[in-house]
């Protein structure tokens, strides 16, 4: 299916004309509850055609990351009715991904959760909302909903044709570091990921961990990242990424990969580099854009998940935007 040449929209969507009293009643007779399932590489084209028929701008809304981190968030899927529905578990509590289909189906979406949170003794909670449905939500008529703004998961959003040229004064810093790298490694080449060179980069990966070994016991998400990299390295050409590489004397310094999230914009998932290498960073950023990603107008690095040193860093690239995500509770009926 290509992708849909649609503009991104901010709007506040009303519901479907369901009355207070229907949704109580709804809310309260027998209904079907979800049947969903885990995930599995094989659902890649299922999920595809659900994210690429619309435009979403949020980097979490494609099938390489909900697989990446399917494990430890134990994330399941279901079609109904062609809406896709989403949920995941950490540490107990469910949350749910907000229904993707057509929005004249989402209110009914919203119910089919209602009724699958309370067979599960849990109160609906969603994450991760694009600003329209958080607005559909905060005017959701028969049940209130808190929705509330979650910076530390808003993505960083760039113009690709900045990336590429560091142009202007404030990102003479960024051009002064790829210059010293260039002048420090003249050999220095960039290269496609392709099979041949995965063995480098997990080793580079590897190398990349045993400086962070400190860090494991602290923070399980460095592991459950490390593990889930492997994994996408052990089927890499199943997903569609484009991929590369910086290269110095036969050794891999630094790697990335990322995808087309939608018709203008490319989602970098993952980026490492050898942090004793000076400039590798700034060398795969400019270096994977200008030659992956040169055709995209904006180039989205996701969020920096509220890690002050992470947001310094996004923030130094000047973003030209940010893509807002919410969070919303179900708080009882109205």
């Amino acid at each position: 299916m290509p992708w849909l040449d649609v503009p991104p929209r901010s709007r506040l969507v009303r519901g479907s004309g369901m009355t207070s009293a229907s949704f109580l009643d709804a809310g309260n007779r027998g209904r079907h509850i979800i049947e969903f399932k885990e995930l599995g590489k094989e659902d890649k084209p299922v999920l595809d055609r659900f994210f690429r028929a619309r435009y979403y701008e949020n980097s979490h809304l494609n099938f390489t990351n909900f697989f990446m981190w399917r494990t430890p968030y134990h994330i399941r899927w279901a079609v109904e009715d062609d809406v896709l529905y989403m949920v995941n578990e950490w540490e107990g509590k469910l949350s749910a991904l907000q229904p993707f289909g057509p929005e004249e189906k989402w209110r009914e979406g919203v119910e089919k959760f209602l009724a699958y949170f309370r067979a599960q003794g849990q109160t609906l909670s969603f994450m991760g909302l694009e600003k329209d449905f958080a607005q559909f939500l905060a005017s959701y008529e028969g049940a209130s909903f808190a929705v509330t703004d979650d910076r530390d998961n808003a993505d960083y959003v760039y113009l690709a044709e900045k990336l590429i040229t560091l142009s202007g004064r404030k990102l003479h810093s960024k051009k002064n570091h790829l210059n010293a790298f260039h002048k420090l490694y003249p050999q220095a080449e960039y290269l496609p990921i392709t099979r041949e060179l995965i063995p480098a980069c997990r080793k580079e990966l590897e190398s990349w961990y045993q400086l962070r070994a400190a860090e494991l016991d602290a923070d399980p998400f460095i592991g459950y990242e490390r593990a889930a990299i492997h994994e996408i390295f052990d089927n890499y050409e199943d997903f569609a990424l484009k991929g590369g590489v910086i290269r110095i004397d036969g050794r891999v310094v630094a790697f990335t990969f990322g995808e087309q999230l939608n018709c203008d914009t490319a989602v970098i998932h993952v980026e490492k580099a050898d942090p004793n290498v000076r400039g590798a960073y700034p060398a795969i950023n400019q270096g994977f854009v200008s030659h992956a990603w040169s055709d995209m107008t904006y180039i989205n690095r996701e969020e920096d998940m509220g890690l002050p040193g992470l947001r310094k860093a996004k923030e130094s690239y000047k973003p030209v935007k940010m893509i807002e995500k919410f969070n919303a509770v179900y708080k009882g009926e109205k």
